[in-house]
This record gives structure tokens, C-alpha cells and sequence, in this order.
């Protein structure tokens, strides 16, 4: 069973289409002209040390991707942030991740517009 995790928390899965799933090392170029018909991307983290899914999330939001992205598998609580400015919409874990890092744990960066360092180098002194 998956947990997935939002700014609110963790939830059930809502989706009820299908998924377009991506290895963190797909080129996003492969896509071109394609991306409009694709409602939801899924990209699999095999590794949480593994950044090319962040890239990758980015690169296809730069594209012009709207629909739904979702990252899935091996991402921690302490990549939350950095997943929702890359442009993820959701993270998917299983439960045995979910058990290890509870809720609040991905709560804690939910608020992650006010948790980047550039917002905080923004702010007067």
C-alpha cells in the first residue's frame, strides 16, 4: 500500500487515471510535443540520495507540463521541500516509510514557500 503526502499531510490516492511513470534518468526532451496529452507524470526515485528526479521535475514544468506530477518512492521527509519547488505536486511512499517518518515529520515542511533560503534572503533585516 502507498501513503501520499501533500502540504496537508498524509492522504489517500485521488487519482483515478493512469500514470505516465519516468526513470529519474529519462532525457525530458524525449517528450517534446507530446507533453500536453499527458495528464499525470510519475517519477520513480530509486534512491533518496538520487537528485536527478528533482531535475527532471523541473526541466518538465520549464516545458510547459501543468498536469499532475508526483514523485514516488525514495523520498524522505527532508527532501519535501525541495520536491514541492521543483514542482511535484505529491510524493508517493510506501508504508513502511510512512511508519519510519509519521506525518508530522512531513508537515514540518509543508510550509516550504516560507522555509526557502531565497525567501529568507528576501526579507528585510
Amino acid at each position: 500500500m502507498s501513503v501520499i503526502v501533500t502540504d496537508e499531510g498524509f492522504g489517500p490516492d485521488t487519482h483515478d487515471g493512469a500514470w505516465f511513470d519516468l526513470a529519474a534518468d529519462v532525457d525530458p526532451g524525449a517528450l517534446e510535443g507530446r507533453i500536453d496529452a499527458l495528464p499525470a507524470i510519475r517519477i520513480g526515485f530509486d534512491s533518496f540520495a538520487d537528485g536527478r528526479g528533482f531535475t527532471l521535475a523541473a526541466r518538465l514544468r520549464r516545458m510547459g507540463f501543468a498536469g499532475r506530477l508526483r514523485a514516488r518512492g525514495h523520498v524522505i521527509a527532508d527532501q519535501y521541500a525541495m520536491a514541492r519547488r521543483a514542482g511535484f505536486d505529491e510524493v508517493e511512499i510506501d508504508d513502511d516509510l510512512a511508519a519510519r517518518q509519521p506525518e508530522d515529520q512531513w508537515r514540518a515542511r509543508a510550509d516550504w514557500r516560507s522555509h526557502d533560503y531565497r525567501a529568507r534572503l528576501r526579507r528585510p533585516a
